[in-house]
């Protein structure tokens, strides 16, 4: 019998757990991750004291962000344990680059959605006062 312990895993760690271990495995404050995410501090500070769970979108940027799976985070099993003992640095800014370059592009979208409707009704407002 071994009396190694996997910490981390769906055993003996909660949601909460996992997610500041990946956290604190990525060299980020509470803050920076808020930041990262959109969120307030007090929202990862709930996540990680298991008084509230993210929705399923904030869950996919967490994972992209602290470079584990969804399914790790949720469970503690798979991917999620590896990536907390990697040292890959450049790895896990690449990630976190390409999670916050996805996010800008969803931003950027439903702002041009905006200023397209915007154009709409000063058009409208044009026709109605000509």
């Amino acid at each position: 019998m071994s009396d190694e312990t996997d910490w981390y895993g769906p055993e003996a760690a909660t949601f909460g757990d996992r997610l500041a271990a990946a956290r604190e495995a990525s060299g980020m404050t509470q803050a920076q991750l808020a930041r990262r995410l959109g969120v307030k501090k007090a929202t990862i500070n709930g996540w990680e004291d298991d008084l509230s769970e993210p929705r399923a979108n904030r869950l996919s940027m967490l994972a992209g962000l602290l470079n584990v799976s969804i399914v790790w985070l949720i469970t503690g099993e798979g991917q999620g344990g590896e990536a907390l003992n990697e040292t890959d640095e450049t790895a896990r800014d690449m990630a976190a680059l390409l999670t916050e370059l996805r996010s800008l592009r969803a931003d950027l979208q439903a702002s041009g959605q905006r200023a397209a409707r915007l154009e709409k009704q000063l058009r409208q407002i044009m026709e109605h006062s000509a």
